[in-house]
């Protein structure tokens, strides 16, 4: 895509998200905080909309009209999670309230019953809380080991140290596709080959990655994918666990209740075919039919598009970074997508944020649920620019002359 092209098309997508399109302490709303929660075009709104005006019933359950409305929209963003990712069959795709659950569910579901005292689970010094927390409940449940692959001081996995830690003790390894906080892109391709040729199955937390690059679950080669619905343009609430079929099927269900049945009686319960022995309740059906939406969306504009546009908007933003005295750039690694975390001289990262704000610039500051990382740096939080397709260099002008307010107040 050319340089001009790319402009165009930029504007393009920004008009189709009517939230970047106001006004924050009388500035023009600089949003850059799609890390935490893209917003939403107008697709994926009116989807969402439309559904609650007109299809709106319980899916998988009703013999009238709206009832098959209903589940023939939430079945059909099933399809287009499926097509989406690549993943063999639609029977992989579990639908759940987003990236936390789904980690959640695979701790419990898939290795608390098969965990022994002295098993390991491996992650990396760079993950979310959703991607160390349920390992842990895990781990003193079952009196397994949660072991931890370190970073560099440019926010890296050091894959040598990480493949060394790989032993036939280790029963899972969780990674990040994209670490949220710093934006690092790790080496999840490498890692998985690594730990297919011992057998050990891989979870990625994709809920970065999944909005910011192509992501074929086939070709990775990975046994569990994670992902939110919120990250990628869609309704919150929302989110998907790609499992390979075979595991799936050997794992019991996680929670218990309707839809996740055949037949129940006091003594014994059948349990519904894949994947829907793991969607027990009335699922956020709206919020799904939004995600559907945001697919389609994602997919008119193409990936590749996206990914390509992303990374020279991100490049400017971070030369631009750098020019800004007193900044200090937290995770310099070589592959990046979408975000970068600072700090400038001695100010807060909530103050920053705070003055920030006034100006009409949103960025993320804080911990950003990644603690571990930050006690790693020193530092108790950060403050984060996190890029979308729908920014431009405009937004990242204005968070630099913010940046210059900041310094300017604090003398």
């Amino acid at each position: 895509m050319s340089a001009s092209a790319k402009a165009v098309s930029a504007a393009d997508w920004r008009a189709d998200f009517p939230a970047l399109h106001q006004s924050v302490h009388g500035q023009p709303l600089v949003y850059l905080d799609s890390a935490a929660s893209a917003q939403q075009p107008a697709a994926v709104i009116d989807a969402v909309s439309r559904y609650q005006r007109e299809d709106h019933a319980n899916v998988h359950r009703g013999v009238h009209t709206l009832s098959h409305r209903a589940t023939e929209a939430y079945e059909g963003a099933r399809d287009k999670i499926r097509n989406f990712i690549n993943a063999g069959s639609r029977a992989e795709i579990v639908l759940t309230s987003g990236t936390t659950e789904a980690i959640n569910l695979v701790a419990q579901s898939f290795c608390r019953p098969r965990l022994q005292a002295g098993d390991k689970i491996l992650i990396t010094h760079l993950e979310h809380h959703a991607n160390i927390v349920p390992w842990q409940l895990v781990c003193e449940q079952t009196g397994a080991e949660l072991v931890v692959a370190p970073i560099n001081d440019k926010g890296e996995v050091e894959l040598s140290a990480l493949l060394d830690l790989i032993d036939d003790k280790v029963f899972l390894i969780g990674i990040a596709h994209v670490a949220n906080a710093l934006g690092t892109v790790c080496p999840i391709e490498k890692v998985i080959e690594h730990a297919r040729q011992r057998g050990i199955p891989v979870l990625v937390d994709g809920a970065q990655g999944v909005p910011h690059l192509n992501v074929d679950v086939q070709a990775l080669g990975c046994d569990f994918y994670a992902f939110s619905g919120h990250k990628m343009f869609g309704p919150t609430g929302t989110g998907v666990l790609y499992g390979r079929e075979e595991l799936l099927e050997s794992m019991p269900p996680w929670q218990g209740g309707g839809d996740m049945i055949l037949e129940v009686s006091f003594d014994e319960t059948i349990y519904n075919e894949l994947p829907y022995k793991f969607e027990a309740g009335t699922p956020n059906i709206s919020g799904v039919v939004g995600l559907g939406a945001a697919i389609d969306y994602l997919q008119a504009i193409g990936m590749a598009n996206i990914a390509s546009y992303e990374q020279d908007l991100h490049d400017y933003m971070v030369a631009e970074l750098k020019k800004v005295d007193g900044i200090r750039l937290i995770g310099e690694a070589r592959h990046k997508a979408s975000a970068q975390s600072f700090l400038l001289d001695d100010i807060h990262s909530h103050d920053l944020g705070t003055i920030l704000d006034q100006q009409g610039v949103a960025i993320r500051t804080g911990h950003h649920c990644a603690m571990p990382l930050m006690q790693y740096f020193g530092i108790s939080g950060t403050s984060r620019a996190s890029l979308a397709f729908y920014n431009n260099r405009d937004d990242v002008d204005r968070l630099i002359a913010a940046l210059g307010k900041a310094k300017a107040i604090f003398g």
